[in-house]
């Protein structure tokens, strides 16, 4: 009734807005934004800690150990407060894919959610299954995906 007093009156009645769809990123999108993020994050703090902070590859060389942990460390603060902060890297931002929570694709994933999935990113990598994993499912996640309950998707903006 109040629908039909509306065209009556000239006023357009509000369109129902489509639900928004959520493409998984392509699997070759990540690879490649992942090895952007490699370039652009790690290298930097790679040459810094050895020439910088140890003095040369000889010393990195003598306490391998230490230097990663300084490399590790700053990387670690990076990545996951890039992904908690403004949900993508910047190899994710190249190609157009940020992290979302799985269950709830409008909101961005919890600080807890971003430590999970760093830390299991590379148990998911050494042990190939959990990255072979997203070519067998529709959603494309990988395994330190579905163990932290993210999504990486196309970035609709």
């Amino acid at each position: 009734m109040a629908r039909w007093r509306h065209i009556k009156q000239g006023k357009k009645p509000k369109e129902a807005k489509p639900a928004p769809s959520f493409t998984p990123a392509p699997i070759a999108d990540r690879l490649k934004a992942f090895l952007t993020d490699t370039f652009m994050i790690t290298m930097p703090i790679l040459y810094i800690v050895i020439y910088l902070i140890m003095g040369s590859r000889e010393a990195f060389r003598d306490h391998m150990a230490q230097g990663w942990l300084y490399i590790l460390i700053p990387h670690f603060l990076i990545v996951v407060l890039l992904w908690w902060k403004k949900a993508e890297t910047p190899g994710m931002r190249a190609y157009e894919i940020k992290i979302v929570k799985y269950n709830d694709p409008n909101t961005p994933i919890a600080f807890w959610q971003a430590v999970l999935r760093y830390l299991l990113m590379p148990i998911s990598i050494l042990s190939i299954i959990g990255v072979v994993i997203a070519f067998f499912r529709k959603d494309r996640q990988t395994f330190h995906d579905l163990a932290s309950w993210t999504m990486l998707i196309r970035n609709a903006s």
